[in-house]
């Protein structure tokens, strides 16, 4: 069975904690490869060769840097292929999703090779008698990424590169449950010339979450996944002293008014709340349909639902695989004869759902509840899952409210043909990212991914400049020099005598 170790200082460095974790392909619900989950000591040696590579990196010109990450963007273009692959071998999604993944995640390199820009500090001259004032940024140190299961390239790819980019070094934690596409990542920035200790890699779970969190010379941390957790790591990392950017989880709502394209929202909504499997922190999990469209809608989802094919992500034919585990899958589809028993409408029940020569993987169908409301377990909580939700409602002012009673505030959208009521929506809805007839709202590279209320916590969002600025900190620079006329400096030409 195949060994997973870490990427520590530039190469693979097997563990010694004694520790694994089993990687499964949930196509086949069958192990394929241990982990190696790191102790303290790993962690510290992890920290230990970020903190010496940083006396050499952070004073490497910006034009060393953005070389090699031109070079590090061709390489993971060419290997986009085998990095997809692996995501679909142990995250389960369909090939040309993982494809996806891994092209957003270069959105963020090139932002990265563009970093010359993009750390232009500002100067004022004469602000007083021969004075001049001038601002700076300067990277932070060793700082750290804890990633999530679902995206195992595009979230580090969020991080790292522009966070190495802005002369930081960095240790990665991806999730342990499919690692193999973040050290893929960090041999294929390795063959970009990124010197030893950059870059590092550990496997590992709440331990070494732990260490990094508190580790005296971790000076920044970056975690995107749950809600709970991202408090934790949050109130943590922050009690330490440490800058945090923490995002959590989510409940995006769509909003559908009557004049809305019901065949294109009905598509939106469908692709939105259904691909790669519902595990998606931008996914639409709840569609808030305005009275009188919601039966008319509702037909038009559920008879596009019905025709999504489902298998092995590796099936070119597969539109939607296998959940991450078997224990989500099933209680992702425990919501479903819950949400019966507590008087919602099942439209759709994907629960009872095998794939034939699949039947170990963990599937399920798509599951459609209709007539769902506020104080139900499939509305309150973040399935993460292919669940969708309709719930009705009488009027706009009735569905922004509803919407803005959320807790959290990640994404939303809004299905409209009135410019007017998509422009104050778009000023009234509490979250960080709106659609106006775009269903998954993620910002390009260049803007910045995040989200409000409980889906963030800290004050910056990722990638775009927010990423810059978190990434370093400002330095204001007052300066006077003597001026020549006064006698001070002779700017003559030396003259030998």
């Amino acid at each position: 069975m195949q060994r997973i170790p870490h990427w520590i200082n530039g190469q693979r460095a097997a563990g010694a904690s004694g520790r694994f974790h089993e990687v499964t392909d949930p196509a086949a619900g069958k192990v394929t490869a241990r982990l190696d989950l790191a102790d303290t000591d790993e962690v510290d040696t992890a920290v230990a060769a970020a903190a010496k590579a940083f006396e050499s990196w952070s004073a490497s010109s910006l034009a060393a840097r953005t070389r090699i990450l031109f070079a590090y963007r061709e390489l993971v273009d060419r290997h986009a292929d085998e990095l997809a692959s692996l995501i679909t071998a142990e995250h389960g999604k369909v090939h040309s999703d993982a494809l996806g993944e891994v092209a957003r995640g270069l959105e963020i390199v090139e932002l990265a090779c563009g970093i010359t820009q993009l750390l232009k500090g500002e100067l004022s001259t004469q602000v007083s008698g021969g004075v001049d004032v001038s601002s700076i940024r300067q990277p932070l140190g060793v700082v750290a990424g804890i990633t999530p299961f679902n995206f195992p390239a595009m979230v580090p790819l969020w991080m790292f590169p522009v966070a190495i980019a802005c002369g930081n070094t960095f240790v990665l934690k991806p999730s342990e449950k499919d690692p193999s596409a973040a050290f893929r990542l960090a041999e294929l920035a390795a063959e970009a010339g990124l010197p030893d200790g950059v870059l590092n890699v550990l496997g590992g779970d709440k331990p070494a979450v732990d260490r990094l969190l508190t580790h005296p010379d971790v000076a920044a941390v970056s975690f995107v996944g749950s809600t709970p957790i991202a408090r934790y790591v949050h109130e943590t990392a922050s009690a330490q002293g440490k800058r945090v950017q923490a995002l959590g989880g989510a409940k995006n709502h769509m909003l559908v008014l009557p004049d809305a394209n019901l065949d294109l929202a009905a598509d939106a909504a469908v692709s939105a709340a259904y691909g790669s499997a519902g595990e998606r922190c931008m996914a639409v999990s709840a569609v808030v349909a305005v009275e009188p469209i919601a039966d008319e809608l509702v037909g038009k989802i559920a008879e596009r639902a019905r025709r999504l094919r489902i298998g092995p992500g590796a099936d070119p034919a597969s539109e939607m695989g296998p959940l991450i585990t078997k224990e989500h899958r099933d209680r992702v589809a425990g919501y479903v004869p819950q949400a019966r028993e507590q008087g919602a409408d099942v439209v759709v029940d994907g629960t009872d759902y095998t794939v034939a020569g699949h039947e170990d993987g963990f599937f399920t169908g798509v599951s459609l509840l209709d007539r769902v409301t506020p104080d139900m377990a499939a509305y309150r909580d973040e399935i993460f899952g292919p669940v969708l939700s309709v719930v009705r409602a009488g009027s706009y002012q009735e569905a922004i409210e509803l919407i803005n009673s959320s807790p959290w505030g990640n994404g939303t959208a809004i299905f409209t043909r009135d410019g007017g009521a998509a422009r104050r929506f778009q000023l009234e809805v509490e979250a960080g990212m709106v659609g106006v007839n775009v269903p998954i709202p993620v910002p390009v590279g260049y803007h910045s991914f995040g989200g409000w209320k409980a889906s963030l916590f800290g004050e910056h969002h990722v990638y775009g400049n927010d990423s810059v600025h978190f990434y370093t900190k400002g330095k204001v620079i007052t300066t006077r020099w003597p001026d020549p006329a006064d006698g001070g400096v002779n700017l003559g030409f030396p003259q030998h005598t």
